[in-house]
């Protein structure tokens, strides 16, 4: 037996894992989410959304994704595992995820199956959006002028493609690489984390799409968690899987602030003072 039937949970709610129904609309999230689709809606280009390792990046990406193809945009998302990428590389990617059709080695053929492809979807009034998440991994002045390059496609009714670029703050520099491309960034948002009490309602959200009917940590543990997390939310999973873990070990029906100290011990998570 697990802790989720100890505690009559479904299942683990503080998963690291980007599931759309655990999505939390805090605040910042919203805001975020609005401003993008905002973005779409206008076409605006390009988008950025920055923000630190764990503060929902990833999440939001999934989220805006499944809104845009509810709305009958043609969305897709590249999420970039690894830095050493090429330009070329990178076109035939973005020539494959909207099924231009050319198999080519040579980037103006590829730019023009794009081309013509996009060209497509603007007679059937189609908007075209390419989310890419982990964007911090696109490290090259030649991919940032390949975006430029794409972004320079219209027709006579405005631009053929949008992108919106999901990441750590150092994306920003990278985007610098080229700076005709940097000075496109029509709309720009930075992902905080969470308050105290966005943070508390995260916990208990979760908590009961994981099927819980009441809150399993006390309001000491809560506090502690917000202190230690900093409202980071995959930090704030952690401290919350690995309390509600021990807290079955020790066959405690609610985790108070102890089981949340030693956890975060455990976790290494300890603020040291100076």
């Amino acid at each position: 037996m697990g802790y989720e039937t100890f505690y009559n949970l479904r299942e683990h709610p503080f998963s690291f894992a980007a599931d759309e129904k655990f999505y939390y609309d805090s605040p910042h999230h919203s805001k975020a989410l609005l401003k993008l689709s905002h973005a779409v809606d206008t076409e605006k280009g390009l988008a950025l959304l920055v923000g630190a390792i764990g503060t929902g990046k990833t999440t939001l990406s999934r989220r805006l994704l499944d809104q845009l193809i509810d709305q009958q945009v043609e969305a897709t998302l590249l999420v970039i595992i690894h830095s050493e990428i090429t330009s070329l590389w990178f076109l035939k990617k973005i020539s494959l995820m909207l099924e231009a059709g050319d198999d080519s080695d040579d980037k103006i053929e590829i730019i023009t199956a794009v081309y013509h492809r996009l060209l497509d979807f603007a007679k059937r009034k189609k908007k075209v959006v390419i989310l890419i998440d982990e964007a911090n991994m696109l490290r090259s002045k030649e991919i940032m002028e390949e975006i430029r390059g794409l972004l320079n496609l219209e027709s006579d009714r405005g631009k053929l493609l949008n992108f919106i670029l999901f990441g750590l703050p150092e994306t920003e520099e990278h985007l610098k690489l080229d700076p005709p491309l940097y000075q496109r960034i029509a709309i720009r948002c930075v992902l905080e984390t969470l308050d105290e009490k966005a943070t508390y309602d995260y916990i208990l959200h979760r908590l009961r799409v994981a099927g819980g009917v009441r809150n399993l940590f006390d309001d000491e543990a809560l506090k502690a968690i917000y202190f230690y997390s900093k409202g980071n939310p995959r930090t704030i999973n952690a401290i919350c899987d690995n309390a509600l873990l021990e807290g079955f070990l020790l066959k405690r029906e609610m985790v108070g602030v102890k089981i949340i100290d030693d956890t975060v011990q455990d976790l290494g998570l300890l603020i040291k003072e100076s």
